[in-house]
């Protein structure tokens, strides 16, 4: 059985999928308005209702995770608007730190997280797991603290400790404010596109591949940091145009017609690590 949270979400609900492929129970831990709508998307699972599951207590933690194998900790504070430099990041990592206690006193043998390639030092079109860490974000800091908090916590323990880091994703379920769905949206409806110059590398991977390489740690065995790219340099003027290729229109993509965000890294391109075909690795070695 894998308890997993963010089940619902855009990263979260292709774990889930992938889990019940490969023959996983799963318990879901959900907010009450996603409830309904995962009993219907997974109707064999378990449903865990909260308001907000980073205010629980670690005692709320070792009840729910109570016969479960393995965590896998998908949820976090993703709004687009302010989550790069929100202070809910801090509660994320608060409550986050109180589940794996939960986690750990419940017995649970598994632990994976989520993390992202904005914990490394960017811009560089090279990150291995080994690279230096010097995130620019808040959102990049809190998500390196809990990295070390939790590895910290497990060390010592016969907890299988894995940290998934994310590089930039696309697909189903995405925002609709994010680049990939305000393409197709233009396209579709014959419009123009306006972007940035383009020129930035990006490791750009399919969401739906993404949920299924962290769903299968649970089954590899990998521990430590491992970073789920494609580690393929693409620039996002590259992106653009494959998209728009389907449709026909590279007419309607007006690059420069919108300013970079000043923040934005020239290059962020990821060396994959993840196992496949079931064998054992610890990525920290």
């Amino acid at each position: 059985m894998v308890l997993v949270t963010g089940g619902s979400g855009f990263v979260g609900a292709q774990i889930v999928n992938q889990l019940v492929r490969n023959g996983h129970g799963v318990r879901l831990v959900a907010r009450p308005e996603a409830a309904s709508r995962l009993a219907s998307m997974f109707p064999e699972a378990t449903i865990l209702e909260c308001e907000d599951l980073f205010t629980q207590s670690t005692d709320w933690w070792e009840m729910s995770c109570n016969g479960a194998d393995a965590v896998i900790h998908a949820a976090w504070y993703v709004n687009p608007a302010d989550y790069l430099d929100s202070e809910r990041n801090a509660a994320c990592v608060s409550g986050s730190f109180r589940m794996a206690q939960g986690a750990l006193r419940a017995g649970v043998q598994q632990f994976v997280g989520v993390g992202t390639c904005m914990e490394y030092a960017l811009p560089s079109d090279r990150l291995d797991v080994n690279a230096p860490t010097a995130p620019s974000t808040i959102y990049g800091a809190c998500k390196l603290a809990l990295f070390e908090i939790l590895d910290e916590l497990f060390k010592s323990t016969d907890v299988q400790f894995s940290w998934c880091r994310l590089f930039y994703l696309f697909g189903e379920g995405e925002n609709e404010n994010r680049l990939y769905p305000y393409l197709n949206r233009c396209l579709e409806a014959g419009e123009k596109a306006r972007l940035g110059p383009g020129t930035q590398l990006r490791d750009y991977m399919d969401v739906t591949i993404a949920g299924a390489r962290i769903a299968d740690v649970i089954d590899t065995g990998q521990v430590g940091a491992i970073n789920i790219c494609s580690g393929r340099p693409v620039s996002i003027r590259q992106f653009a145009e494959s998209i728009a290729d389907r449709y026909g229109r590279r007419d309607l993509l007006e690059f420069g017609t919108r300013a970079p965000h000043p923040l934005d890294p020239s290059a962020v391109v990821g060396v994959p690590n993840f196992v496949v075909e079931g064998s054992k690795r610890d990525a920290r070695s």
